[in-house]
């Protein structure tokens, strides 16, 4: 009698032990992905560098194209204007969600915006991906007791538009994605994303702004330059300007 309690009880720790067994290798399996990005130059204007190893995972990519989904915070933005001469020469392929973007508006008034960056193949490994963007800091206000804001940025997100699906379910998941999956094939393609997120790390830009308690001698200091630049541009015209009586252009 007592046999029959102790064999179901190995059976479910077999299974129990099965079943981990199996997530843990699907969990490895999946999450052999990395993903990096880097602020290249220094100042207000820098380079997004994007890297994405997908590792035991883009062997079941292979031929799918490979995008990175990103949102950029409202201190910082990519120029449409120049976006698009990059594009005209081919030099890279990103999606802007909204496409138009005020690009003198302070990061007080500016809205955050959605990046999709569609990248190369890597010559680092043969499952490796990159892409890069120019990114552009926006004016803060000024800050008390610092001469330097910090703007987070949140890693991307890997995706990939597959036109068939030889996709593991364990792996990839569809994806809702803002911009057109434009594949190779011509059956239909669907964006996918991992279902096991790899570890994501932030970048920090440091944006230089003025300090709060500067603002009454910033204030002075340029209204007295403006009135000594008019009363030098006047005492000039009055010098050395030749004036001419309204009947002399008659």
């Amino acid at each position: 009698m007592a046999g029959g309690p102790r064999r179901r009880g190995l059976a479910l720790l077999r299974a129990g032990l099965t079943a981990l067994l199996c997530g843990l290798h699907v969990q490895a399996t999946c999450q052999d992905a990395t993903v990096t990005q880097e602020l290249l130059k220094e100042g207000f204007h820098r380079d997004l560098l994007v890297r994405v190893e997908l590792g035991a995972a883009g062997e079941e990519a292979e031929g799918c194209a490979v995008a990175a989904r990103t949102r950029l915070p409202p201190g910082i933005y990519v120029d449409p204007y120049e976006l698009a001469s990059l594009q005209q020469h081919n030099l890279t392929k990103v999606v802007l969600i909204p496409d138009v973007i005020d690009v003198e508006a302070p990061e007080y008034l500016a809205t955050e915006l959605l990046v999709l960056l569609h990248m190369e193949p890597d010559s680092r490994c043969s499952h490796c991906f990159r892409a890069a963007v120019p990114v552009h800091g926006r004016y803060h206000r000024p800050a008390a007791g610092s001469e330097e804001v910090l703007v987070v940025l949140k890693s991307p997100e890997v995706l990939v538009c597959c036109c068939d699906n030889r996709l593991s379910a364990e792996c990839w998941e569809p994806a809702e994605v803002e911009a057109p999956c434009l594949g190779k094939a011509t059956g239909p393609c669907q964006w996918y994303s991992k279902t096991h997120k790899p570890a994501y790390e932030e970048s920090i830009l440091h944006v230089p702004v003025g300090v709060r308690q500067h603002s009454s001698l910033v204030c002075v200091t340029t209204l007295l330059a403006t009135v000594l630049c008019s009363s030098l541009i006047l005492a000039a015209v009055c010098k050395y300007g030749h004036f001419c009586p309204v009947t002399c252009s008659e």
